[in-house]
């Protein structure tokens, strides 16, 4: 089957639950929830301004987090695609993740690469940040890259993460004793 869009370029896509749907984030912000039968739009939202990076999916596929150049992610209802939470930066977010275990997202994001060259590490914010789902207040942040940070993914049993960036470098970091003992005071 062919889905077109005329309007808009797709620039990422997941399967919905159930594998019911195909949910789509495009380069005007929009998401759309695609029919895996008919290929019709079955929901439309606009609540990025800018282009969609990244979306990725909860474990058990009920929401979904999607990082967008307009310096924010955003969490959805996966069904209805209806918004709930959003995590913001000073900076284009180019991936985010949420944990399989904790109520955190990761974000990924940085300066355009385009203009790295002329910016020190730490003005370019190239580090991972780490926000509390239900409060979307960050808690912590994780430094090394030293170009921004292209991709975010918790490893299924959540011990840790790793990042991708623009540096041409695979960071796989592992979760101290001290990350799994935190609790966030509200």
């Amino acid at each position: 089957m062919k889905i077109p869009c005329n309007d808009s370029k797709i620039t990422s896509a997941v399967w919905g639950p159930l594998g019911e749907c195909i949910i789509a984030g495009h380069e005007s912000g929009e998401l759309n929830q695609y029919s895996a039968k008919s290929g019709e739009v079955l929901v439309n939202v606009k609540e990025h301004s800018r282009q969609i990076n990244d979306i990725q999916l909860s474990r058990d596929m009920t929401m979904f987090v999607s990082a967008s150049k307009d310096n924010t992610a955003k969490l959805f209802d996966s069904t209805t695609l209806e918004h709930q939470k959003t995590f913001r930066t000073e900076r284009p977010v180019n991936s985010a993740a949420l944990s399989p275990n904790y109520d955190h997202v990761v974000l990924g994001g940085g300066q355009e690469a385009m203009d790295v060259t002329t910016t020190s590490t730490r003005i370019g914010k190239f580090e991972a940040r780490f926000f509390h789902l239900a409060f979307e207040e960050e808690f912590g942040r994780v430094k090394g890259h030293f170009g921004p940070i292209n991709s975010v993914a918790f490893h299924p049993d959540g011990k840790s993460y790793s990042s991708g960036g623009e540096d041409g470098y695979v960071r796989i970091h592992y979760f101290d004793p001290q990350y799994f003992e935190f609790e966030f005071e509200a």
